[in-house]
């Protein structure tokens, strides 16, 4: 089926066949894998469910692109996707993340040394860590594109909560999921998170709204959110450490 999101205020539309069908470098010349083959549920719970085994590896190993809404991201997640998905390490798959502007001192500190515009940065600090130097690439030639999302304070609390995720495949298909973790995918650390997910074969319409919302979010055209490169919001002295990170460690 092809359909299209119209995004109210009619001001731009997007062709969902398009988006869907997108295959990243040289992703057309492999065999393309399939959602539909996994056997995606409606709903995971980490106190009932493997989440992490039985539903983020399939997907991660499945998708050609993956967008992200977080409200804290973690160094952690860009090193386990880069390292541990051939699909993500060899080029095959790109990543969109929209994060909010506060952060752990130590991966605001690294995020901020991987997309210096210096030649050379991880030699330049001595990092030896192969995950990093991953990252670093993903950045450099597009594969990673990271915005960072700001509440306006005079209307809305001071904080960016949106927990959107959105897996696409190169066979059209989607897969759309809403977490309840501050926090982005990273490691294996037990704390309880629960999971809804939509796919676009199941639930066509809840996944359109899904894509919708990414979409706003990614052109900046949400309602009291400014969303920015992250050059931006660095050089504005927007970005902040994460308070509370000592007791999430």
């Amino acid at each position: 089926m092809i359909f299209s999101i119209l995004i109210p205020q009619g001001k731009f539309r997007y062709d969902i066949q398009q988006i869907l069908c997108f295959k990243y470098q040289s992703q057309t010349s492999q065999v393309l894998k399939s959602f539909t083959n996994i056997g995606i549920r409606e709903e995971y719970r980490s106190d009932e469910d493997n989440m992490i085994d039985e539903f983020f590896i399939p997907c991660f190993e499945t998708c050609v692109e993956y967008d992200r809404c977080i409200e804290y991201l973690s160094i952690d997640m860009l090193k386990t996707i880069f390292t541990e998905y051939d699909n993500f390490k060899n080029g095959r798959a790109k990543l969109r993340i929209v994060a909010g502007h506060r952060f752990r001192p130590k991966d605001l500190d690294m995020i901020t040394v991987l997309l210096s515009k210096s030649k050379n940065p991880l030699e330049k600090r001595n990092i030896k860590d192969e995950s990093l130097w991953l990252v670093r690439r993903g950045f450099e030639r597009g594969q990673i594109e990271l915005k960072i999302a700001m509440s306006d304070i005079e209307m809305v609390e001071d904080s960016f909560t949106d927990k959107i995720g959105i897996f696409r495949d190169g066979r059209g298909h989607a897969v759309a999921y809403i977490s309840s973790a501050r926090s982005s995918f990273g490691t294996r650390k037990k704390s309880y998170e629960a999971i809804d997910v939509y796919t676009s074969w199941g639930d066509a319409t809840r996944v359109q709204k899904k894509m919708a919302t990414f979409e706003k979010l990614w052109r900046n055209r949400m309602p009291h959110i400014n969303v920015y490169n992250f050059d931006h919001v660095a050089k504005n002295g927007h970005l902040k450490y994460w308070t509370e990170w000592v007791m999430h460690e």
